[in-house]
């Protein structure tokens, strides 16, 4: 102590005015400053947009990426209003655009149901943004304010007349906020889109990238169903199309479709107000509930299932499926709004279900027949994988006694201090092994392509033994059974030559991982080490380059005279070169595995590791020009 005290009272409490909160704290606001909280700044843009779809007052978005990296937003609704509020004394169009909690959707009259993440939309993305412009066209006018770091240039203005109505947003995202990236990424942008568009068949929404040329227009008359078959394009349907129906309950529209198909993996996305909810909520429970009471109540009454009952996981298995929710004023589990908390809900959906689902199957038996035995099947497989799972732990091989022999396990027993390295081949292997701080980097060498996952019955997976060591040595189980909580690593790393080869073995792991020990990936544990392509020497100095374009300055940094090396795998590296360039924590570069969108990952891993070749091809096609500096 130095004798001074900080003093902490009444003046200390500092109120922030406008949206000085937003850039102090702009993670409360849009979740985070990466990447994702730079896209999020669209979707509230575009959200806008859909609600004004939803409430019937537009027909159509249009989303342009410009020239320069900004974004234009264009709806086709009423228009923002403009004019003095007597109540604030200020125009409606600045307080929309500059007060957080201002705008129709506090109002029940004006929307009954919307979407916006956050409920303080585009007050957020001005204040986030280095300059904005908004323009809003109703009443035969067209009104005008721009905007710096949230600050408006000037008083609302009428720039001229129109003869239509709608909202247009352009807006540059600021730098010093985003200091990650201000760059908006297409594919990310689309995926968002198509599932905006699947979700309100009403809505048409337009997308172009003037930056490249892309552009793409998504709508859907199909809606939920079109979503479901988008989902399964990759995969074999036991029935031909998807299930669909919807009901209304309490003002509550519960919209559902579902397809099973030959696959062992469910996937189910769950939406309220077009916002995803991954972590489910109400609405999930109530379709998981009454999905399993309806397919048992089936099956017992037509004779197939006798004395048995399948369970959740049985009726679930190879299924996909989309529950929509649009409901007024939805109450949600936490900020990201992530986990839907409304008891309404899940009666709702449980009672749409119930009745849509059971008249479904009355009226198609041979479908729900092939549906019953399909659970019947999983169920038979469940009790015989659980069967086999018992004698593998009495044999010990589960146990954590039994570590494979070829884990260089390391000392330090704290999980969240520990890394595995998981390495392709015995040569690279020793390298690592060599080369790494043995208090806390463990070693496990893969020996050739592990089991394609994609295409084996749960129940097999520990037959193989190269599965067995991996699930050994991670901790947590596999499967159904897989606690995260009990892993015996905090960061597991794939660490693969950049070939062909490497890049499958990479994605025969991460189709494991995401497969079978999913919340691995979601709790942020699962990185890809990055090794460098490039040794650049002259003398006693070198640099390694991880691109092409690196290699090339440093080349042209140490002058003639320069050698090059182009590491064709790891094993061409000696210990130390590994541990000074992929291991060392101080120099390394990694990057964490995270699931941006689980409905298209599940597509992605389907196409890239399915049956079906057709999707693969057309997949590698598309994207062959991505790849670069990848060894045949």
């Amino acid at each position: 102590m130095d004798g001074t005290q900080e003093v902490y009272d009444a003046n200390s409490i500092e109120a922030l005015k406008g949206l000085e909160a937003v850039r102090k704290r702009p993670g409360m606001y849009i979740g985070s400053t990466d990447s994702r909280g730079l896209h999020h700044l669209v979707y509230e843009v575009v959200d806008n947009g859909i609600d004004e779809a939803m409430a019937g007052y537009a027909t159509e978005v249009r989303v342009t990426i410009n020239e320069d990296g900004s974004i234009t937003v264009i709806d086709d609704g009423r228009g923002i209003p403009a004019g003095m509020n007597q109540k604030e004394g200020k125009d409606a169009l600045e307080m929309c655009l500059t007060d957080l909690h201002a705008g129709g959707k506090f109002n029940q009259n004006a929307y009954k149901v919307s979407g916006g993440l956050h409920g303080v939309g585009v007050s957020v993305v001005n204040g986030l943004s280095k300059w904005l412009v908004a323009e809003s066209e109703r009443d035969g006018k067209k009104f005008r304010q721009s905007y710096h770091i949230g600050v408006p240039d000037g008083p609302v203005e009428v720039v001229g007349p129109s003869d239509r109505t709608g909202t247009t947003i352009t807006f540059f995202p600021d730098g010093d906020i985003f200091q990650e990236t201000t760059s908006f990424d297409y594919e990310t942008l689309e995926n968002r889109f198509r599932n905006q568009a699947f979700l309100n068949k009403e809505a048409t929404i337009r997308f172009e990238d003037r930056r490249t040329g892309k552009s793409e227009t998504f709508h859907y008359e199909g809606g939920v169903s079109e979503f479901v078959a988008y989902l399964n394009a990759a995969k074999k349907g036991i029935h031909e199309k998807p299930i669909a129906f919807s009901g209304e309950r309490n003002g509550i529209l519960v919209d559902i479709a579902l397809q099973y198909t030959d696959d062992y993996n469910e996937e189910i996305g769950s939406f309220v107000n077009t916002i995803s909810t991954p972590e489910g909520g109400t609405h999930m429970t109530g379709f998981k509930t009454a999905l399993t009471k309806t397919i048992n109540d089936y099956g017992r009454e037509g004779g197939i299932l006798k004395d048995a009952a399948l369970d959740g996981s049985d009726v679930r298995e190879g299924l996909t499926a989309i529950v929509s929710l649009k409901m007024p004023d939805p109450q949600f589990e936490g900020q990201t709004k992530a986990k839907l908390g409304s008891s309404a809900a899940q009666g709702a959906v449980s009672s749409v279900v119930n009745e849509k689902l059971a008249e479904y199957f009355l009226e198609n038996p041979a479908v729900a027949a092939a549906i019953v035995r399909k659970g019947v099947l999983a169920m038979e497989g469940r009790e015989a994988a659980k069967k086999a799972k018992e004698a593998t732990r009495r044999k010990g091989a589960l146990d954590s006694m039994s570590l494979p022999g070829k884990l260089a396990d390391c000392s330090e027993r704290d999980p969240s201090k520990c890394e595995l390295y998981i390495v392709e081949g015995e040569s690279a292997g020793g390298s690592a092994k060599q080369g790494r701080d043995r208090e806390f980097q463990a070693i496990l060498p893969l020996r050739g392509k592990i089991l394609n996952v994609e295409k084996a019955r749960p129940g097999k997976l520990l037959d193989h033994e190269e599965i067995r060591n991996l699930t050994v040595a991670i901790g947590g189980s596999i499967g159904k059974d897989f606690d995260v909580s009990k892993i015996r690593y905090h960061r597991v790393v794939i660490m693969t030559d950049a070939d062909v080869d490497g890049a499958h073995i990479g994605t025969l792991l991460l189709t494991l991982f995401y497969r079978q020990m999913r919340p691995l990936i979601e709790s942020g544990h699962v990185f890809m080490a990055m090794p460098p392509l490039y040794r650049v020497a002259k003398g006693k100095k070198e640099i390694y380059a991880y691109a092409e374009d690196e290699m090339a300055r440093a080349v042209a940094e140490l002058g003639d005279g320069a050698s090059v090396s182009r590491y064709k795998g790891l094993g061409e590296m000696n210990p130390q070169q590994l541990w000074d360039t992929t291991m060392d924590p101080e120099k390394r570069m990694m990057k964490q595995v995270r699931i941006e969108d689980a409905m298209l990952a599940d597509k992605l891993f389907s196409i890239l590791m399915g049956d079906d070749v057709e999707p693969r091809r057309a997949f590698i096609i598309e994207h062959a020009h991505e790849v670069i500096n990848l060894d045949v």
